[in-house]
């Protein structure tokens, strides 16, 4: 399972005019994580086969050697392969550093890298015949690994192209006309309606209800004529001494100035 989830990740993440950047990394970042938890798996697997005793070390280090069941010892053998196969596509995805940029080095990466999926065909193989015949939910478990990887790659292979021509299309299609919004229809004119006579008596008019204008403002009677104001007195006339006034000096209390 972890494998299979690691190959179908791996072709989601390879979709570079389908993802965004963003989502390519996260895509990139589950991917690796699959194939490193694929890895484990696999380890365990060996570990719990050798403490039963259905396989030797020698078969998961030598694939196609003797097994203590004779009749599954090519079955052994293809798991052999295969895992032989996961530890090269996990090493390649490590250093795919080493790799980028250098001309035809990236086509050799890829070709390495593209060890697992005839790793993922031989694991496949190997867990349905190898050992005792699968249950029901073991071969359905199968089954839909294989339907969902064969999704991906037909995902991988048609989705860029059928983008692409629907965009070419997009680009080469004649600029529509823009239509003019549809006019609702105007109801039709509305007949003139005649009111019912009112019982009671008309307003009055607003020149019979118009205020009486007020009366004209009385003019002001002139006054009887006053005197002319006296002219003021010369500044000598003045009721003010002549000499300014002399106060006396104050005692010296006994005492002499020189």
């Amino acid at each position: 399972m972890s494998l299979t989830a690691a190959v179908v990740w791996g072709l989601v993440a390879a979709g570079r005019t389908v993802l965004l950047p963003r989502s390519r990394l996260l895509a990139q970042g589950v991917h690796r994580a699959l194939g490193t938890a694929s890895l484990g798996f696999l380890l365990l697997h060996i570990a719990v086969k050798v403490a039963e005793e259905h396989a030797y070390v020698s078969n998961a280090l030598l694939p196609f050697t003797q097994t203590p069941a004779p009749e599954a010892t090519t079955l052994i053998g293809f798991g052999a392969v295969a895992g032989y196969l996961m530890v090269l596509t996990a090493a390649t995805g490590a250093l795919r550093s080493a790799f980028a940029g250098r001309g035809r080095a990236s086509e050799r990466w890829r070709a390495l890298h593209a060890c697992a999926y005839p790793a993922w065909c031989l694991a496949l193989v190997h867990g349905l015949k190898a050992g005792r015949s699968p249950s029901g939910w073991v071969t359905t478990g199968y089954a839909l690994c294989l339907a969902a990887v064969a999704a991906a790659l037909l995902a991988r292979a048609f989705l860029p192209h059928v983008l692409r021509v629907r965009l070419r299309a997009r680009r080469t299609a004649p600029p529509t006309e823009a239509q003019p919004p549809p006019q609702l229809p105007l109801p039709p004119p509305s007949s003139p309606t005649t009111l019912p006579e009112s019982p009671y008596p008309p307003p009055p008019s607003p020149s019979e209800s118009a205020p009486p204008p007020p009366p004209p403002y009385p003019t002001a009677t002139p006054s009887p004529s006053l005197p002319p104001p006296l002219a003021p007195a010369p500044y000598e006339q003045h009721a003010f001494p002549s000499e300014p006034t002399q106060f006396p000096r104050p005692a010296s209390h006994g005492r002499s100035r020189p």
